[in-house]
């Protein structure tokens, strides 16, 4: 939702009752006449003055520098990604923090050194304003691409959306502007990815101050020409409803979507009757948490086509995934990862009373498979120290003889040069040397627990591992944002580690919530002792992912009439090997090399591709093959590995590969 469309939902919570809105308003004309206009909203502030200011300041950085720097600051609705041109770093731009009372909005890019442990802040004269709610995507090309946003006066009475669009050189931390005509209009909460040399754009919504529009547009723009392109599709042709927050993810043919949030006008009845003693009616914005899926295939231009032509597109429905988040959730951000969507938290507005909105929030962890369209539950997994010590004894006598092997070697190069006690003494002092220079990174502590629930939390995926970095969650007429970063190992799954986490500021809400919050509590407990580490006055509902290793929920059967444009599934014979229980990606390409590369033959056969190629590249691609089959059924094969712990099973190896590696009679009897 963005940010969970804070203004749309602030509208919803001032009309939850008349007599709330009367007593606000009551106050607050109380506190106008005592205070005069200086504590009135920001109505008369100028945003096009405090934006000029901003640039005024930014100017004074003559280049750009990069200095070590503490965490980032609490934040929302900012963006986080993996830098495409080094695994080891992420990048995290942009943002706001809103303390009940104010908001501030951020235009820092931070850089967080993955071996180092490090934050880096990036300063530059020519980076984009303050925003949030914006989005950026990588290229194939290294680079990444930003576009829009909001920024809003500071107790947010006026908003302004960006319809600026720019490129950050990932290598140089330097951004540049791109300037063109005929491209998006101003918007937030809008969804960007990349194909081939194409960035795509999709929806998002305008903010008003009388109201909010949501929408479905679809821009692509073409990174060799510089050219924005619209495509206008028949009127009959199904596209995505309008909608801000969803999930937009890269594939081989286009993109795929899922989800969203959205308000439709509808009807309700009215409270008070009519004249002629009817029953009246009124319009009202009801929430949309949207739960279908999209495809995005796009075609090529031809080789031979002219300059600045625009590729085909087409949209196609797909039907709805299987194991669907149930109760349909918003704010569930997604993080692509090798052909998945990986998913945490999300909100579930259960009531609507006349107390407010009950919402239950999530820390449940899901990859939804793009390519199976189904959704999986990603369950934290202890490490199989049994298994491990198993695997310890049966490869003690197998090492112990290459180890006494590597040691004879040693000593005879060493014998061969020559080499003295002096000489090893040196060597030595030169790696600890080394050492000290390198220090090892410290150990962050670890946890068998999600994180807190909430939505909103900005993820990104870097070198196969998830990071969790803030994130909202709201208690009454409060809303905490999270000032932590957590990582989980998406191939082990072995625990959450903390890379930073530090306490909440206070909430700093109007005289009204103050007072409303105090009687509240005065009739109903808030648990603060269920957990010392939570927010402070906020109940710690049961982990939503120890519910469901508690009692896991059957498999719901797919629909099978839902959607039109949904193509026959048919049965086709998979030749291709697949990974065993408690087998690792090393083991798993070891096993099954020579099979991936006959595979990379017979596909470059079909396609004609006469030009032959090395077997280093030949070996690469299996490679690649290999890592997607790996990937594609890893959460079966971890379903399959939990089941055989139950049983007492630590590992499974087949007899051909016990013969081969021990020797043996055969097959056992």
């Amino acid at each position: 939702m963005g940010k969970k469309d804070k203004k749309a939902k602030s509208a919803d919570q001032k009309a939850r009752t008349a007599a709330k809105q009367e007593k606000k308003a009551a106050q607050k004309e109380k506190k106008g006449k005592s205070k005069g206009s200086t504590d009135s909203d920001a109505e008369d502030v100028d945003l096009e003055a405090i934006r000029a200011e901003y640039e005024r300041k930014q100017a004074q950085f003559l280049e750009v520098t990069e200095s070590q720097y503490e965490p980032p600051s609490a934040r929302s609705s900012a963006t986080l990604i993996g830098s495409p041109s080094n695994s080891k770093e992420l990048l995290l731009f942009g943002g706001e923090y809103f303390n009940g009372a104010l908001a501030t909005f951020f235009n820092d890019l931070f850089v967080y050194l993955i071996d180092k442990d490090e934050w880096r802040r990036i300063t530059s004269p020519n980076s984009p304003l303050p925003r949030s709610g914006h989005a950026w995507t990588r290229s194939n090309a290294g680079d990444i691409y930003l576009f829009g946003g909001e920024f809003s006066s500071p107790k947010q009475g006026t908003f302004y959306h960006y319809n600026d669009f720019w490129k950050l050189n990932t290598a140089s931390r330097e951004w540049t502007r791109i300037e063109g005509k005929k491209g998006p209009p101003a918007r937030s909460g809008h969804r960007m990815t990349y194909f081939k040399h194409y960035i795509i754009l999709f929806g998002g919504f305008q903010d008003t101050s009388q109201q909010t529009r949501y929408l479905q547009d679809l821009w692509i723009y073409d990174c060799h020409d510089f050219t924005w392109f619209n495509p206008i599709l028949p009127p009959a042709t199904q596209k995505p409803d309008p909608r801000s927050s969803f999930s937009l993810h890269p594939h081989d043919a286009g993109a795929a979507l899922y989800g969203g949030y959205s308000r439709a006008k509808t009807t309700v009845a009215a409270a008070k009757q009519t004249k002629g003693g009817g029953q009246g009616t009124r319009s009202v914005l009801k929430p949309v948490v949207h739960q279908d899926t999209w495809f995005l295939r796009i075609t090529l231009p031809p080789s031979e086509a002219p300059a600045c032509t625009p590729p085909g597109v087409r949209w196609e429905r797909r039907k709805k995934p299987v194991n669907s988040p149930n109760p349909a959730r918003a704010g569930a951000t997604q993080a692509y990862h090798k052909g998945r969507g990986i998913a945490f938290g999300g909100v579930h507005d259960v009531e609507e009373s006349e107390e407010g909105i009950d919402s239950e929030f999530f820390d449940t962890l899901l990859a939804w498979n793009i390519e199976r369209n189904r959704f999986f539950q990603l369950a934290l997994r202890r490490p199989r120290a049994a298994a491990k010590r198993q695997m310890d004894d049966r490869n003690a006598k197998k090492g112990r003889g290459k180890l006494d092997e590597e040691e004879l070697l040693r000593n005879l190069a060493a014998l061969e040069a020559k080499g003295s006690l002096e000489s090893v003494e040196t060597r030595e002092n030169q790696d600890n040397a080394q050492m000290d220079e390198n220090p090892r990174k410290v150990a962050k502590p670890s946890f068998f627990t999600m994180p807190h629930p909430r939505f909103n939390a900005q993820l990104a995926v870097q070198d196969d591992t998830l990071y969790i970095f803030g994130g909202t969650y709201e208690h009454r007429d409060r809303e905490y944002t999270f000032d932590e970063m957590w990582a989980i190992d998406l191939g082990k799954l072995d625990g959450v580690q903390e890379i930073y986490k530090r306490k909440l500021e206070d909430w700093h809400g109007s005289e009204d919530e103050d007072s409303a919050s105090a009687s509240d509590e005065e009739d109903e407990s808030v648990g603060e002792d269920a957990d010392e580490e939570a927010p402070t006055g906020v109940p710690l509902p049961k982990s939503e992912s120890q519910a469901y290793l508690e009692a896991k929920p059957a498999l719901t059967p797919e629909p099978a009439d839902v959607f039109e444009e949904e193509t026959s599934d048919t049965v086709v014979e998979d030749r291709r090997p697949h990974p065993r229980p408690f087998e690792s990606l090393r083991e798993f390409f070891a096993r099954t090399s020579t099979i991936w590369q006959d595979i990379v033959l017979d596909d470059m056969r079909n396609a004609d591709q006469s030009a032959g190629q090395s077997v280093k590249e030949m070996r690469k691609h299996a490679f690649d093959q290999a890592e997607t089959m790996w990937w594609d059924c890893r959460e079966e094969v971890t379903a399959l590995e939990d089941e055989q712990e139950e049983a007492g099973i630590g590992e499974v190896v087949s007899i051909a590969d016990r013969n081969q590696d021990f020797g043996g009679t055969g097959r056992r009897r």
